[in-house]
């Protein structure tokens, strides 16, 4: 099995919780990002300080907390948020605060992926299945109806000639 194989096992397998984390992440952006983004510049307009430039400016963080807590645009109203975050003073730091969090969020899908691949072409499958014959080959040998059961399906009769014993082989619990 090659690796695109396993690679789309993997997503099939994982394919619910993948969209459960794009309906977070899309939260995450409503909530989180649109208030910070809004805030952000907000503070920078009213305390005339570029945040990259001066991180560490007293009036440019009291504005900042003023506004991520107490505005319009904080956090309590995050979609006066995102409506402020499509003006054209906003938009830029909006759309930087987007492709931030879209790329750690990948980051963590990715690692998500990579950890529900397959470690080999048998894992997931059913063991024990009648997979292995075809056409009711197997009932040549087996019973559809009763006996020992085998697999679903599929049991060994008790009243046929020759060997009838039976190897389980399985995980033993202890605890």
């Amino acid at each position: 099995m090659g690796f695109l194989e396993r690679l789309k096992r993997a997503i099939r397998k994982i394919k619910n919780k993948l969209i459960v984390y794009a309906i977070l992440v899309v939260v995450i952006i409503i909530i989180f990002i649109a208030p910070m983004t809004a805030s952000i510049k907000g503070a920078e307009l009213e305390a005339q300080i570029i945040f990259s430039q001066d991180p560490f400016s007293a009036a440019l963080w009291q504005a900042l907390f003023t506004n991520l807590f107490g505005s319009e645009v904080g956090i309590p109203n995050p979609f006066g948020a995102i409506k402020m975050c499509f003006q054209e003073e906003y938009i830029g730091t909006f759309w930087n605060g987007i492709k931030t969090t879209l790329l750690i969020a990948s980051i963590f899908a990715f690692i998500g992926i990579i950890k529900a691949i397959p470690k080999h072409e048998y894992e997931d499958i059913e063991n024990g299945s009648s997979d292995w014959s075809e056409n009711g080959e197997q009932y040549r040998v087996l019973s559809k109806n009763k006996g020992i059961v085998l697999a679903e399906k599929n049991y060994l009769p008790v009243d046929k000639r020759g060997n009838v014993n039976v190897l389980v082989v399985r995980r033993f619990w202890c605890w």
